[in-house]
């Protein structure tokens, strides 16, 4: 397969455009971290991305910045945190989930739309996806969005980037939303909870006046080892349910204590502070439990978003029918399922089981042959998916970018 590394936006065009008129399909990269999401593809070359790394603007007192889409994620990170800034939405790592060392890039945070636990407060990637420049199937440059937060202009094709995994467009640059990082953070931690009572308590604590921007549960597990991320927390000997406050120190110790108050009826609360905090975070963020170099590190791994209120059930009936291990963020509204492996990586029951709950669950980690098996994303209603079909159409009418990626057997 041939790689071809372009240098600016204008080599993108003329590569994409060099593909329309063979009709060979080509598949877009940065530095390749989440390559193993996804349908195996029916591509012929590789569009890299990864020389296109430069940041283009970085306006900490306007709170946005704009980078080439192949800049490495961590780079960007550290410069932002340098001004005490961050992306507010926790934008998910999964190279230890696959088990990839390379560094995750701008582009393929925005084009997998993963989030992390603090979206239940500040909302996902494309909440904060301003504006874009990028090369449409067509062959064609365009520019969506704009460098202001509160932009208006034309249709907000960025919301439709977001999350499409490269089968739109070749993203090219983009200008996102950076927030303050807070001053301080602490997390309550309850212990020995079952799921269902675990949900119930994070259900109390996202209603409550609080303020609290991240709530998950760690189940107990003879399955997973202590070196899952939580284990100076106890998991996975002990389930562990954990709930996030954020903010100027003298407003997070006194929301701590109301929140105390209102969880006493699940039990005594352990307060962990700020860089503790954060590490065990990052560990829910990054799916550490499921890591590729841990005890379920072979097993498929499950994506389920559903409401938050069915997460505790929905989990409970996973784990008990497949024999499986989950883990919950967002209040129970997303959660992670490892599940024994087999060439259908039971699909038909988690699907089952998510359509009844009204959720939909992708496969984020799996083997090629389960994945040519299974429909990785969920399958949407027959009107959805032709309203999709359009959109991808308008965009790439030859499938020309990442073709097959997000429907299995799909064709041109």
């Amino acid at each position: 397969m041939d790689t071809l590394k372009v240098r600016d936006a204008q080599d993108v065009e003329q590569v994409v455009r060099a593909a329309i008129a063979s009709e060979q399909p080509l598949e877009i990269v940065g530095h390749g971290s989440k390559r193993l999401i996804g349908q195996p593809m029916a591509t012929n070359a590789v569009l890299d991305l990864s020389a296109l790394n430069a940041v283009t603007s970085y306006e900490p007192s306007e709170l946005i910045i704009t980078v080439q889409a192949g800049a490495p994620l961590a780079d960007v990170q550290s410069l932002i945190d340098s001004k005490n800034q961050q992306f507010a939405f926790e934008p998910t790592d999964t190279g230890p989930l696959l088990g990839t060392a390379t560094k995750p890039t701008i582009g393929g945070m925005l084009g997998a739309g993963f989030a992390g636990p603090r979206r239940i407060k500040a909302g996902g990637a494309r909440d904060h996806f301003l504006g874009a420049h990028g090369v449409s199937g067509f062959g064609d440059s365009f520019k969506a969005g704009g460098r202001v937060v509160k932009n208006v202009t034309g249709y907000d094709l960025c919301k439709l980037l977001a999350g499409s995994w490269g089968t739109l467009a070749v993203m090219t640059e983009v200008t996102l939303k950076v927030m303050p990082r807070p001053e301080s953070e602490r997390t309550l931690v309850l212990h020995g909870l079952d799921d269902i009572t675990a949900n119930r308590a994070m259900t109390a604590g996202l209603g409550s006046p609080f303020d609290v921007s991240g709530a998950a549960h760690v189940p107990k597990s003879a399955l997973q080892a202590p070196a899952n991320g939580f284990g100076e927390l106890g998991s996975p000997s002990m389930a562990v349910t954990l709930l996030r406050l954020e903010g100027i120190a003298a407003s997070v110790e006194h929301r701590a204590a109301g929140l105390v108050g209102l969880l006493a009826p699940f039990g005594s609360t352990r307060i962990i502070e700020d860089a503790a905090s954060a590490l065990v975070w990052s560990s829910v963020r990054d799916i550490l439990p499921f890591a590729a170099n841990g005890a379920l590190g072979i097993w498929p791994v499950w994506r389920i978003v559903c409401p938050p209120a069915s997460g505790g059930a929905l989990g409970q009936r996973l784990s008990r029918e497949t024999g499986g291990d989950v883990f919950y963020d967002w209040g129970g509204g997303l959660i992670w399922a490892a599940l024994p492996p087999r060439p259908d990586a039971h699909a038909a029951v988690v699907r089952r089981h998510v359509d009844a709950a009204g959720g939909h669950a992708t496969l984020v980690r799996a083997s090629d042959e389960m994945r040519r098996n299974v429909d990785v994303f969920h399958p949407q209603p027959a009107g959805l998916a032709a309203l999709s079909e359009r959109v991808r159409q308008s965009f790439d009418p030859k499938a020309i970018l990442n073709r097959g990626r997000m429907k299995r057997d799909s064709v041109a």
